[in-house]
């Protein structure tokens, strides 16, 4: 197989972005291009168009290589659930739910079975193939059975560039320690070196360079320099809050209620794109001020999220605003708080089945957990005659329960499939969807905002089209690696199987 693995000194050191960045830089040099992360751990995923579940993050980077994206691209999804327990998403589909100790014990051989199968139908299906690892190589712990770092190098037979964030500091302790603890045969696979999130003038570092090039007989590919509001998705929420910190102190204040379990909080990735916004997650009562506007997100958890709320003193300030004509969305497990009642029926929620909770009583619904989920690309248009009729939007559904309202009428979203979606109350202050992805739709976001412009009585305005926008981020980050990466170097490295 063709193609280059992208590993790092530890969590968070820019892996996924410059995956991105190299899927991007290679698809517009001609070739055709796949990202590939054998397993993800995250709530933040992506349907593909067959409505099979992915992580965000090879979501993106399919689109940076502009490929469709599949299973294949990320066969095992873990989601969790609690501290001590994930979902399994086996090649788009829930699989099961284990603990940590039962996944590596029972899971490992049927990982490898799946990864080694969709290595090679991407293999026949592209020219390269750019995988993403996971935290760092040599958890020792975890090493004999690990499934996502440098076994998939193995497996895919495949150079890895090691990556290390050089602003966190230990830069040369991460990278050396890193290196030592690798077998040999591992070693041998690391060609080249990135130093990411640099600052400052780089001059400083070349000594830097040049002692770890003797030291390591590796190459430094590159010395990336930070980059501030890079504007593509993270794969998890701090670095969605590090993009929207740009707008803090905008015309308009929009509160986002934090839950533990937050899933799919890439649905406000689209607000980083407006400039007279200003997002911010509240964790604590002392933090919701007087917001234009809150949206309750989506959970992995639902009644556990709930009951966070509950815990906070949230769910009272929550129900305050909205009672006094405050402006609320609840998307997917977020719409499903703000019914009259939840029941876990099938026990798919909390592992409690029959479990019953009030809900914030803002919607007259009630949801019911059952044991399938659903996932699904929908479209449709919007039911309101305060915000706008008839206007088109699409989007994915990930969940368990269905919702039942008691108002038939005060639904939100006609589906082109015949069904309805969600609740909007009358004056549209009011909304719950399953929608994920609905601020996505650049229509729909610019008319949900004019409708707070207008209450506030500031100047409405025209739609933004994000799609563009993130087009010339993936050609800004893929230009930013080339002009900071030796790329006759990295494409070498991708060539040169003899040397792997």
């Amino acid at each position: 197989m063709k193609g280059i693995m992208i590993q790092g000194t530890a969590s968070d050191v820019g892996k996924s972005l410059i995956a991105t960045g190299l899927c991007r830089l290679l698809a517009n040099e001609g070739w055709k291009v796949t990202p590939f992360k054998s397993q993800n751990m995250s709530n933040n995923s992506y349907v593909t168009i067959n409505g099979e579940e992915i992580g965000r993050a090879q979501g993106v980077q399919a689109e940076a290589s502009k490929a469709e994206a599949s299973v294949w691209m990320n066969p095992i999804l873990l989601k969790p659930r609690s501290d001590q327990q994930s979902e399994i998403v086996l090649l788009g589909k829930s699989f099961e739910t284990m603990s940590g100790i039962g996944y590596r014990d029972q899971f490992y051989e049927k990982g490898i079975e799946v990864i080694r199968s969709s290595l090679e139908y991407l293999e026949g299906h592209f020219d390269i193939v750019v995988i993403e690892g996971a935290g760092s190589p040599v958890e020792i712990n975890l090493k004999d059975r690990e499934l996502v770092n440098m076994k998939v190098a193995e497996m895919a037979d495949v150079p890895v560039l090691l990556v290390a964030d050089i602003d966190r500091g230990g830069i040369f302790a991460s990278i050396i320690g890193t290196l030592e603890l690798l077998a040999p045969e591992e070693r041998k696979r690391v060609r080249g070196l990135i130093i990411n999130k640099f600052r400052g003038d780089i001059g400083l570092f070349r000594d830097g360079i040049q002692w770890l090039e003797e030291r390591t007989g590796i190459p430094v590919l590159g010395v990336l320099p930070y980059i501030h509001h890079h504007g593509i998705d993270g794969e998890d929420s701090l670095s969605l809050q590090e993009q929207m910190n740009k707008h803090q102190g905008s015309e308009i204040d929009l509160a986002v209620i934090y839950l533990p379990y937050v899933s799919n909080y890439s649905d406000l990735e689209p607000f980083t794109y407006e400039p007279d916004v200003s997002v911010r997650w509240i964790k604590h009562i002392s933090e919701f001020g007087n917001p234009d506007a809150v949206i309750i997100p989506g959970t992995k958890s639902t009644i556990n999220d709930l009951q966070y709320l509950k815990d906070t003193g949230l769910d009272g300030l929550i129900k305050d605003f909205a009672e006094k004509g405050g402006i609320l969305i609840g998307i997917c497990g977020g719409y499903q708080m703000l019914g009259e009642s939840i029941i876990d029926e099938a026990g798919t929620d909390t592992g409690v089945i029959g479990k019953k909770v009030k809900g914030l009583g803002l919607i007259p619904s009630e949801t019911v957990f059952h044991p399938v989920k659903e996932t699904i690309r929908v479209k449709g248009s919007i039911n309101s005659n305060s915000i706008n009729v008839n206007l088109h939007v699409n989007g994915y559904e990930i969940h368990l329960g269905k919702t039942v309202h008691f108002k038939k009428d005060q639904f939100f979203i006609q589906l082109e499939n015949g069904q309805t979606d969600g609740y909007c109350n009358s004056e549209g202050t009011v909304i719950g969807t399953y929608l994920h992805h609905l601020f996505h739709n650049d229509g729909w976001r610019n008319a949900w905002l004019n409708f707070i412009r207008e209450k506030k009585g500031i100047e409405k305005r025209i739609p933004i089209y994000a799609a563009d926008l993130k087009e010339d981020r993936y050609n800004a980050l893929a230009a930013h690696l080339r002009e900071n990466i030796d790329c006759d170097l990295l494409r070498t490295i991708i060539c040169d199987k003899e040397k792997v």
